[in-house]
């Protein structure tokens, strides 16, 4: 494929995206790796978020062959994923001050658990509220954003904060704002988004140093296998058996 065809540049671009996280992101995504490997050990529980299509990324870690068996979506109603009619309205609920927070005390989120939180942006309400109370209640949080986001734009909650101020792991995608890596003579918007690809490699990453970690500990980490391999159903069901109190995806 030529690098001159715009799904080369786009490809380019991605690749480049990736070889930063593996040079500059290595210490945040080790120490995010290590956390939720603490919180496994510990007997904590495991929950991912995000809004719009930064749920694409935690619902990538959730039910997954080769992922962790205990890592829960927590959703909010209209806000995870794109399904909500109208879309607008997602975008919208995100803004919404107290939904976070409602959502946070109607879950089964409690200390000495985890939260991942994944927000492009980071400016909206629903990112830093869930962040500000999820850490209230003792839980740890790993945020997922582009700090850049910071640098170029204002806050939009009534914090004045964005959520990179209200983690205990940041992990940078180092997205441009905007999320769109191309232009094209004759188009007049910037176009191509590489967040997904970028945020969902990250956070698998993460999850194959969390994996490593439990195994370098003597602990066999609770992972899923694909039930379109011989054994893998038996396999999955044995340990979302032994894991049942902390997986609640299949009740």
């Amino acid at each position: 494929m030529s690098h001159r065809t715009p799904a080369g540049q786009f490809l380019d671009a991605a690749i480049g995206l990736l070889r930063r996280l593996r040079d500059e992101e290595a210490g945040p995504m080790a120490a995010a790796g290590t956390m939720i490997a603490d919180t496994v050990a510990d007997g904590g529980r495991l929950f991912a978020f995000g809004a719009g299509h930064s749920s694409l990324a935690a619902q990538d870690l959730v039910y997954r062959a080769g992922g962790l068996a205990l890592m829960n979506l927590l959703t909010v109603p209209g806000v995870v994923g794109v399904d909500v009619r109208p879309a607008t309205l997602g975008s919208a609920l995100e803004r919404v001050e107290g939904l976070a927070g409602t959502v946070l005390d109607s879950s089964p989120l409690r200390e000495g658990d985890l939260l991942v939180i994944i927000s492009l942006s980071g400016r909206n309400v629903m990112p830093v509220e869930m962040a500000t109370r999820a850490r209230a209640k003792g839980v740890k949080v790993i945020g997922v954003t582009s700090v850049g986001y910071a640098a170029e734009t204002s806050p939009r909650n009534p914090s004045g904060t964005f959520l990179k101020d209200h983690c205990d792991v940041v992990l940078d995608s180092g997205i441009a704002v905007g999320d769109a890596e191309l232009t094209w003579e004759g188009v007049s918007a910037p176009f191509a988004p590489a967040s997904t690809v970028v945020t969902s490699a990250m956070l698998q990453a993460v999850m194959a140093t969390a994996a490593a970690t439990l195994a370098d500990r003597g602990v066999e980490p609770p992972l899923l296998r694909s039930g379109n391999v011989d054994g893998g159903h038996a396999w999955n069901t044995r340990v979302m058996t032994e894991y049942g109190d902390r997986i609640f995806y299949q009740h």
